[in-house]
């Protein structure tokens, strides 16, 4: 079993950053995907990133690239979200997820794929 913290979350000016976090629990961390997700209000849950088990390979959708960076630490059980140059429109409850799939894009950008995922924190980004 996996459970799955964010953090990092809060209220920020349009251009600002923010930086998430996703603590993991268990010895399996390493070896999982990982992905974020984000929900708007009255909005489907979306992909945002994913990073495969080394780190080595990341996916974006095209509305973040260049702006948000995804990655992992391992040795720590966490990973991460930072995000610049934020927009209004990134506004969002984001989620990040785990497990152990094989890594594509199609696979790594599917909600369905994963069967860990955390509670959420809210970004805000106002104008």
């Amino acid at each position: 079993q996996v459970q799955l913290v964010e953090s990092g979350g809060g209220l920020v000016q349009a251009g600002g950053s923010l930086r998430l976090s996703c603590a993991a629990s268990g010895r399996t961390f390493s070896r999982f995907v990982m992905g974020w997700f984000r929900q708007a209000p009255g909005k489907e849950r979306e992909f945002v990133a994913a990073i495969n088990w080394s780190g080595g390979s990341t996916y974006y959708v095209d509305s973040v690239k260049g702006r948000f960076t995804i990655s992992r630490d391992n040795a720590k059980n966490t990973g991460y979200l930072q995000m610049n140059s934020l927009k209004p429109e990134d506004t969002a409850v984001y989620y990040c997820a785990a497990d152990f799939i094989n890594w594509t894009t199609a696979q790594a950008s599917r909600a369905r794929s994963y069967e860990y995922w955390g509670q959420g924190t809210q970004v805000t980004v106002s104008s």
